[in-house]
């Protein structure tokens, strides 16, 4: 039975992949997300290719020094009114992206690349729609007072599964891909390679 690899530092990934009875080991990449999605966004890629791209990169990094085993590699962005955001790295930019997000919709795409042998042999990337309600600066506050350093977890500086629950009105969409991965394709495809049983 071929083994797989996650290829990414995410807890909630490893989670949904454990919960879901699949055997993995993390090896966590090192490569350059900001200068790639820097990169992307100056030639006006579209944010699911930009999603697609960053979890390619992960899964090829890895790949290349584990070549015998299956290499997973997965991402997500999220994107309103031609804005791409990102893991906020403080308090401050954790506030500014909740701003922009409230009261409208956004989009978020989570992708997953499976690399064997250094090359990619399946990808796929699913959308959500995410309406949230309207969040005065005292609410935004209160919820970074409350989720700490896990506003620094997530692109939109939510977690769905937990308090940010709370800062929706209606989600349209697959549940796992709001939280980081496209995970009943991946189940699909890891039953087809027998990694799963059928």
């Amino acid at each position: 039975m071929t083994e797989l690899i996650l290829a990414s530092g995410s807890k909630t990934r490893a989670d949904m992949l454990t919960s879901a009875g699949v055997s993995f080991t993390v090896v966590k990449p090192a490569v350059d997300e900001d200068g790639i999605k820097e990169a992307l966004l100056a030639d006006g890629a579209p944010a699911r290719d930009i999603a697609d791209a960053l979890a390619d990169v992960k899964a090829r990094s890895v790949s290349y020094a584990h070549g015998d085993k299956l290499v997973l590699g997965s991402d997500q962005v999220i994107w309103k009114d031609g804005v791409l955001y990102s893991k906020a790295e403080s308090r401050e930019e954790a506030a500014a992206t909740l701003k922009g997000l409230s009261g409208g919709t956004h989009e978020l795409i989570s992708a997953a690349v499976i690399y064997e042998g250094a090359e990619p042999i399946w990808r796929a990337a699913q959308s959500v729609k995410l309406t949230m309600r309207p969040l005065s600066d005292s609410y935004i506050n209160w919820y970074l007072d409350q989720i700490g350093d896990a506003a620094f977890w997530s692109a939109g500086a939510y977690q769905l599964e937990g308090l940010g629950a709370q800062l929706f009105t209606r989600v349209d969409g697959d549940f796992f891909t709001v939280l980081g991965l496209p995970l009943l394709p991946v189940l699909d495809f890891l039953r087809r390679r027998e990694v799963l049983p059928l």
